[in-house]
């Protein structure tokens, strides 16, 4: 008899989501995204940084201050990482798992980029303009959305 205790897919997925945001040097906020497959194997991982060659002890961390000398002008956000870091060609029909609700911008490259489900784990803020823009064009574009369902289960690895 096969155990039963095994994690769901969703559980799975948005683990390696949450493990690829680890990677993140952001001092304040940590996102990570991984794309799967309508079959179910990852295609892609990202999580939010400064671009290759861009280093993280050169360039602003900071949330705040004259714009040119903050985090915002430079980072790459996790899903549009994950969706440039996919080498296997189209990501057509794909599912996208993110610890944060997708942005505007990021919700442009989803769609372009014909991933069709977004599945997030935190949506803090749903009552920002970019998050609602975000929805609207999720809605439009037909990309179904639904927020993770956590199972409150502890899943603990030792590395």
């Amino acid at each position: 008899m096969k155990r039963s205790d095994y994690i769901s897919w969703d559980e799975y997925f948005m683990g390696v989501a949450k493990l690829a945001a680890m990677r993140s040097k952001d001092p304040n906020t940590q996102v990570g995204t991984c794309i799967v497959s309508a079959d179910n194997n990852i295609l892609s991982m990202g999580y939010n940084g400064f671009p290759k060659g861009c280093s993280d002890d050169e360039f602003p961390w900071d949330r705040e201050g004259e714009e040119l000398e903050t985090k915002y002008p430079y980072v790459t956000h996790s899903e549009l990482n994950a969706i440039l870091n996919y080498r296997g060609g189209s990501l057509v029909g794909a599912k996208l798992y993110v610890s944060l609700f997708p942005c505007n911008e990021c919700a442009k490259a989803i769609i372009q980029s014909g991933i069709r489900t977004v599945v997030y784990d935190s949506d803090k803020y749903a009552d920002t303009p970019m998050t609602r823009a975000s929805k609207r064009m999720f809605d439009a574009a037909g990309v179904r959305y639904y927020q993770y369902s956590a199972s409150g289960r502890e899943i603990r690895i030792t590395i």
